[in-house]
């Protein structure tokens, strides 16, 4: 009798876990849902892909502003506010927003004198160029090619539709823990981090490149459209290659496209950008300027100056 009642408990104990476990699963997807359903639908401007992003455009405006006052508050003694690379910076940037698709951002253009070689751009419009990374642009069409990418970047809204990306992946590993928690630790670790792994390999690090290789294409109508030839990709992008530090990571595990991939996609793309790019040269409707065609160098640290003399 005694055994007939301990067996009853077990499977009732084994029935109010499962149903726990569904309960947990069933809120998990409700949320995820959730999350989906009320991420805001767009459409990218140029590849006319349809999106979701986390958050509108006023928010995304709000926490790029207050993101880049902190970065630039920890960064402040290497601004470089004067001089001719920062001029062409500011000249650059503002060319290109001009005939961007601009849904109203506040645009800011910031160099920063550090010997990295990138560059970014938050939402809501403001652009940071680490000064190492015009060795590699030489002109001012090399500059353009890396501002109409972080343009596009920002444009597309891609910091928003990544977030939301990873939120619903979150929700995924929270729903995966659920079902293991009948395994022991160990087990149920080395599952996770399969999962997580295969998250990461499978839909996060994919997407970023999408997103990569997106801004690379509106990027390149957008120097186009400011009177910039976009076959200066090509150049770009091969010196970027050849200024690498050690060999390249395998596409795969990278959240960047090769080299490789972004110059063969460039040469596809480019005939629709010099397009956009006789248009605005020969129609004159632009109205631009030419480049300067100034040869850019790196900007000096104001700090690591002081400490050579000082030696």
């Amino acid at each position: 009798m005694q055994r007939q009642v301990r067996a009853v408990a077990v499977q009732e104990r084994g029935y109010a876990e499962i149903a726990s476990v569904g309960l947990l699963l069933a809120i998990l997807v409700g949320f995820a849902l959730f999350l989906y359903c009320r991420a805001e639908e767009q459409t990218v401007p140029i590849t006319g892909r349809t999106q979701r992003v986390a958050l509108s455009e006023e928010d995304q405006a709000t926490l790029g502003a207050e993101a880049y006052r902190d970065i630039l508050a920890e960064s402040a003694t290497e601004i470089v506010r004067t001089g001719p690379e920062a001029t062409l910076v500011r000249r650059v940037g503002e060319r290109i927003a001009e005939v961007a698709d601009d849904p109203g951002f506040a645009w800011e253009f910031t160099l920063i004198a550090s010997p990295t070689k990138n560059a970014w751009c938050l939402p809501g419009g403001k652009v940071a160029i680490y000064s190492g990374i015009l060795e590699v642009a030489q002109d001012e069409e090399g500059l353009a090619v890396v501002m109409a990418h972080e343009i596009a970047h920002a444009i597309a809204q891609h910091g928003a539709e990544r977030m939301l990306q990873e939120q619903l992946t979150q929700v995924g590993l929270l729903a995966v823990s659920a079902t293991l928690g009948g395994l022991d630790p160990a087990t149920r670790g080395t599952v996770l981090a399969l999962f997580g792994a295969g998250a990461q390999l499978g839909v996060l690090l994919p997407f970023s490149r999408d997103m990569e290789s997106e801004a690379d294409r509106i990027g390149l109508i957008y120097m186009a459209r400011a009177g910039y030839n976009p076959e200066a990709a090509i150049g770009f992008w091969e010196r970027m290659a050849a200024a690498r530090d050690g060999p390249e990571p395998p596409e795969y595990a990278s959240t960047h496209p090769s080299n490789e991939s972004r110059i063969a996609d460039i040469r596809k793309w480019l005939p629709e950008a010099m397009e956009e790019y006789h248009k605005a040269t020969e129609t004159g409707t632009t109205m631009l300027p030419p480049p300067a065609g100034l040869l850019l160098q790196p900007a000096r640290v104001p700090h690591a100056d002081a400490a050579s003399a000082s030696g």
